[in-house]
């Protein structure tokens, strides 16, 4: 597979990575032994990025990822995050910690988890708005420097924090949403990442599944199925945004390859400073998403997806406002 370095210390990775958060929270019931297969099928096909949280399954996906590569561990690059405060009622963290008192003891606790000895990409999960920048990514560089992480990333970061974090220390990428329904990055953080020379990492590249073409009715998932909480999926907003799908079918249909690896080679084209991180828990859809890397798509082609697909296109907010509060990519402008 290809390989892209982000930021400029020498971190390369598979220029497709793999979200693995679904395989143990937000939707639906889990699968360990399915997941730990799709994390050995995406090792064998050249993948070497996995990203997780210490949030995600309060734990228990650090733990899952870490059992899966156990005999893997010189192949792959663990990136995993810091900061989202658990939600004691199971739903969606909506609260950040990130004093610097807490940095190492999270690092630590995630080692332990994983069972690895060093944290490749450590992120700072969102920006704590009653923590300075400067206070919590300084306590982040110290874990480079006691050789416990390698590099540091941030998430849902917006550019003056953006900046002033990597005057307090390098960062080698910032994680955002970013597909072809969440364009905003566009115009809000690459402008800075790529003066700096920060590379992007894009997590939900489909849309929480939108893209796939598979979703029609919120009122299919399960129970515990994070989507029927979301604003995108609620009934009038997801007939809307039906017809974005239907438009991207087609355009795939005409280059031979599923609405997915389109939508995945799309973010891929723009540019080789960006990684997209398709998050699934089965087999055949990592195969099929890792396939992607291997579309080009023309100047002309990318074209005519910006123009099906122009920012602020998709009806309705990324979450609850609970949670868009959280998001400096959004409130950027």
């Amino acid at each position: 597979m290809e390989q892209r370095e982000l930021g400029t210390g020498g971190l390369v990775v598979s220029a497709v990575g793999l979200g693995c958060m679904g395989m143990s929270q937000s939707y639906g019931a889990g699968d360990d032994d399915e997941s730990i297969r799709t994390i050995l099928r995406a090792v064998d096909l050249g993948l070497t990025l996995l990203d997780t949280a210490e949030s995600y399954g309060k734990g228990a996906n650090e733990i899952l990822v870490g059992r899966a590569i156990r005999e893997r561990r010189g192949e792959v690059v663990v990136a995993t995050k810091f900061g989202l405060v658990p939600n004691p009622s199971g739903g969606t963290a909506t609260e950040v910690d990130a004093r610097p008192e807490r940095v190492k003891a999270s690092c630590e606790a995630s080692l332990r988890r994983l069972g690895v000895d060093v944290i490749d990409l450590y992120y700072l999960h969102r920006i704590d708005p009653v923590v300075p920048i400067e206070e919590t990514v300084g306590a982040m560089g110290d874990l480079v420097r006691a050789g416990q992480v390698r590099f540091l990333g941030l998430s849902e970061a917006g550019p003056d924090n953006i900046r002033r974090a990597h005057r307090t220390h390098p960062i080698a990428a910032l994680q955002s949403e970013y597909s072809l329904w969440t364009r905003e990055p566009e115009r809000t953080v690459f402008p800075v990442c790529r003066e700096l020379g920060i590379g992007f990492v894009a997590f939900s590249p489909l849309s929480r599944g939108f893209l796939t073409g598979t979703v029609k009715d919120a009122d299919a998932f399960a129970p515990n199925d994070v989507r029927r909480r979301l604003p995108r999926f609620q009934k009038e907003n997801l007939e809307k945004n039906r017809t974005l799908v239907d438009e991207l079918e087609a355009l795939a249909q005409s280059k031979g390859c599923s609405p997915p690896q389109l939508a995945l080679a799309w973010l891929l084209a723009k540019g080789r400073d960006l990684v997209p991180i398709p998050g699934t828990k089965r087999q055949r859809y990592v195969e099929e998403n890792i396939a992607a890397a291997a579309i080009t798509l023309t100047p002309a082609d990318v074209a005519v997806l910006d123009e099906a697909f122009p920012i602020g296109t998709a009806a309705g907010a990324r979450y609850p406002p609970d949670s868009m509060r959280l998001l400096e990519t959004e409130q950027a402008r």
